[in-house]
């Protein structure tokens, strides 16, 4: 009798512990506010309802970066193009919007010095202060030449890519600006993807790999030649080398590249690559520490899948998940498959954690593009939310299992190493079907939580503000290098509160052909302060701050230490 009474206070024990879990109080609401922002941009990439070629398919990024240094994300949308236009080389700009810090954001692009027309069709960017000036530059990567912006600090851009040496004519899709080699200036990695013939492009069913469903699709990624990613070092004058086979950067296999993150993955304090590779293995490049480095990733696990298959990898992140101060990993794929969860056991290992952590059995139909580790509701642990969208036009018509337009995917992070799928709880608005590209995360209107932009194929994006839970609190920090880069990435904050230890790494790229905020966020949960807050400088330099104040957004400067930001809705800072 004790016995039975056991098992079953076992069992109402675990079912409370889930319910509490998963209280509905504890899921942030994603509200769709496009249509109150003043965003009126629509992607064009081709013919909407026939895609012929893989390029009219493949990409839509976004940037959220402060061009104006006010304080508050300002938004870059890439816009693609069409084959008349790009034979002509002819194709359209991107667009920027400045953040009006009351909700609505204003088309600045006519006098921003962003051009109308480039010779690129548009695909992803990046950003970063490159030449240590204190404002952001931008990095447009094409179909064809890419293109490097110079921020002046006015309001303006000049195109300086020529100058800067930074000109790449192949097919690039995203881009990440880390310093490397720690002299204290960005350099710049390109993804480049496949190589394509415009005097004789692959017609849709042609060859083995241009059929899907019994359908004819756009041929490749398979079948078609691979183009090499790029490195080009900073020389620190304004111009950069192209450093790829000098570091080591020589893909020995087929690499077509798609996503990619700098991150210090081996915590030996320099920075390393994951390059997210569709339909072929990932790549690790492990920083040696002087200028070269190590493909790693079939031996460390991050390659493949755990039953050893080669993925669709698009978008990717590194981050702490599970608070054990060791990176992890998650690369979305292709329907018919799961996105990868990697967690990091140690010793450069990392295991495929996607069935461990529940995350397996959401999958199937679903075709995963931008994604970030981010802790949206504020509660000290990171969650996941990833975009989604099909590239075969032929499913709009209906009568398959597979849907071109698809709901984005929110993982709730449970605490325990699984997550809670609350895709279906967390706002009607990321239920409304697209085919979602890149994401753009940020803090667009400073309340303390992250919201994001959504990239749609041929359509507007999606701007999404987080309702979050007003219970807990949280901590941003804006990171400022002196001798470290100004933007301080690859700086890693670790924010102890009682025995919850966090860690943030400082980057822009994210997921797939776009930048994020590059403020750190942490969410504090019920605790109104971080007990002991630590900042590791790429320079080397160490700092340490105790009682943090929560609810703030702060300046940490590798020189002055740590300062509060002030902001106004009103008026400049």
């Amino acid at each position: 009798m004790h016995r039975a009474c056991l098992i079953s206070l076992v069992c109402l024990t675990s079912v409370l512990t889930e319910f509490r879990s998963s209280s509905p109080t504890e899921i942030p609401q994603f509200i769709d506010v496009t249509g109150s922002s003043g965003i009126r941009f629509r992607h064009v990439n081709g013919d909407p309802d026939e895609k012929k070629y893989l390029f009219e398919a493949k990409g839509a990024g976004a940037a959220a970066f402060d061009f104006d240094n006010d304080g508050w994300m300002d938004i870059l949308l890439v816009q693609g193009s069409t084959v008349d236009f790009f034979r002509q080389a002819d194709n359209p700009g991107p667009v920027l919007y400045r953040n009006k810090r009351d909700g609505t954001f204003e088309d600045v692009t006519a006098r921003s010095g962003l051009k109308a027309r480039q010779p690129g069709w548009g695909m992803g960017v990046t950003a970063g202060d490159y030449d240590n000036d204190g404002f952001t530059d931008i990095y447009l990567t094409c179909l064809g030449p890419d293109l490097l912006y110079h921020n002046n600090g006015d309001g303006t851009f000049t195109d300086v890519t020529g100058k800067a040496g930074v000109t790449d004519s192949k097919w690039s899709t995203s881009a990440a600006f880390g310093d490397y080699d720690r002299d204290g200036y960005l350099d710049l990695y390109v993804c480049n993807y496949l190589e394509m013939d415009f005097k004789q492009l692959p017609q849709p069913g042609s060859g083995p790999f241009c059929s899907y469903l019994g359908n004819p699709i756009p041929c490749g990624p398979k079948g078609v030649p691979t183009s090499p990613d790029v490195l080009f070092r900073n020389n620190g004058d304004g111009t950069f080398s192209d450093v790829s086979a000098k570091a080591g950067i020589i893909e020995k296999g087929r690499g077509s590249g798609l996503g990619v993150i700098w991150a210090d993955v081996d915590n030996d304090q320099d920075l390393d690559l994951y390059v997210a590779n569709d339909a072929e293995p990932n790549f690790l490049y492990l920083n040696r520490g002087d200028g070269t480095f190590e493909e790693k990733g079939l031996i460390t696990g991050l390659a493949l899948s755990g039953d050893g298959r080669g993925q669709a990898s698009m978008g990717v992140d590194v981050a702490d998940y599970d608070n054990d101060g060791r990176l992890d990993a998650f690369a979305t794929h292709f329907a018919a498959d799961y996105s990868t969860l990697y967690h990091n056991e140690g010793n450069l290992l990392w295991e495929d954690a996607t069935l461990k952590a529940q995350l397996h059995k959401t999958y199937g139909l679903l075709v995963g593009w931008g994604t970030r580790f981010a802790d949206f509701n504020n509660d000290g642990w990171k969650d996941i939310y990833h975009s989604n969208g099909h590239v075969y036009t032929f499913l709009k018509k209906g009568g398959f299992r597979e849907a071109y337009a698809q709901p984005g995917t929110f993982f709730l992070n449970q605490k325990n190493g699984t997550f809670l799928d609350a895709s279906s709880k967390a706002g009607a608005g990321i239920q409304a079907p697209r085919s979602s590209r890149g994401i753009a995360f940020a803090d667009f209107d400073n309340d303390g939580d992250i919201d994001f932009l959504v990239s749609n194929m041929n359509d507007t994006p999606q701007l999404f503000r987080n309702d979050g839970i007003s219970s807990n609190h949280w901590v941003m920090f804006k990171t400022t290098g002196t001798k470290s880069n100004r933007d301080g990435i690859g700086a890693r904050i670790t924010a102890v509160t009682g025995e919850l230890k966090q860690i943030w790494e400082i980057k822009r790229t994210v997921g797939i052909y776009s930048a994020s905020d590059p403020r750190a966020h942490f969410g504090l949960g019920r605790n109104d302060r971080v007990d002991l807050l630590k900042i590791h400088w790429p320079n080397g330099k160490d700092q340490e701050f105790k009682n943090v104040g929560a609810d703030t957004h702060y300046l940490l400067d590798e020189e002055k230490g740590l300062l509060k930001e002030a902001f106004s809705r009103k008026g400049q800072r």
